[in-house]
């Protein structure tokens, strides 16, 4: 009987280095998005008092960002030096986690197809929890400052939905200056107007001002993005530029 010793496999060197680029970006994004949230923490004083995490009352998007750090930072180290140490249990760990959050993400956008009442209700009870605690934290105010400009909406079915809001509350017990109005991020921009006006929502729901349908986004966030944008959100997570909310045409 005859015996074939074979050479050892040789990794090619373009791959391994290939592989090895990729990982080294993708583990400093993951750097970034942790000094990032950890600095914007301190800002606020939660790293002195880690308390503030439980007590807030909306999301803290702060809190996305440095999930999606560790997860970043921990995918991009296992494949930097799984390639460059050719270390077959971190690559395998590596390729196991892309195929896993590839799948989950695919479960939830299937979920969120087939059970599309159940998933508008919960979006619209997030959206409504977080535009009650809407000046209670900047960075979720920023935050849905940005969905209503990128999405041309306000609130989640219209400008009523601010009501929900104890400072846009037209009920009168309300002193507040911005009582019956809405955030800037509602107001239709003027085209001459080099600088943001932040006080054009002021007094629009009462009236009093031009109609609202000439000086406001009448449309909801919910009624602006159809369901399968909502799918694409979780499956756009790993894919930079495809987390944006598409409005409805």
């Amino acid at each position: 009987m005859h015996y074939y010793r074979y050479s050892n496999a040789e990794v090619s060197c373009w791959y391994k280095y290939l592989l090895f680029s990729y990982n080294i970006v993708f583990w400093l994004a993951g750097v970034v998005f942790l000094g990032v949230g950890l600095w914007a923490w301190s800002e606020k004083g939660v790293l002195s008092d880690l308390t503030k995490v439980t007590r807030m009352h909306g999301i803290d998007p702060v809190v996305l960002v440095l999930m999606v750090g560790v997860v970043m930072f921990t995918l991009g180290f296992a494949g930097c030096v799984g390639a460059l140490r050719e270390n077959i249990c971190l690559l395998n760990f590596f390729c196991s986690a892309i195929v896993l959050i590839f799948f989950l993400e695919l479960a939830v956008a299937v979920l969120a197809f087939l059970f599309q009442d159940w998933v508008r209700d919960r979006f619209r009870e997030f959206f409504e929890s977080n535009i009650r605690s809407y000046r209670d934290d900047i960075d979720l105010q920023n935050l849905i400052d940005s969905l209503q400009k990128a999405n041309q909406c306000c609130g989640a079915y219209g400008p009523e939905d601010w009501d929900l809001n104890v400072y846009f509350n037209c009920s009168g017990a309300s002193y507040s200056r911005e009582k019956c109005g809405v955030p800037f991020s509602c107001c239709v921009p003027d085209p001459a107007q080099k600088v943001v006006n932040t006080q054009c929502g002021y007094d629009v729901r009462t009236q009093v001002r031009a109609p609202m349908h000439m000086t406001l986004n009448s449309s909801g966030l919910l009624s602006r993005v159809q369901l399968p944008d909502l799918a694409q959100v979780q499956i756009g997570v790993g894919k930079p530029g495809e987390t944006k909310l598409r409005g409805a045409t």
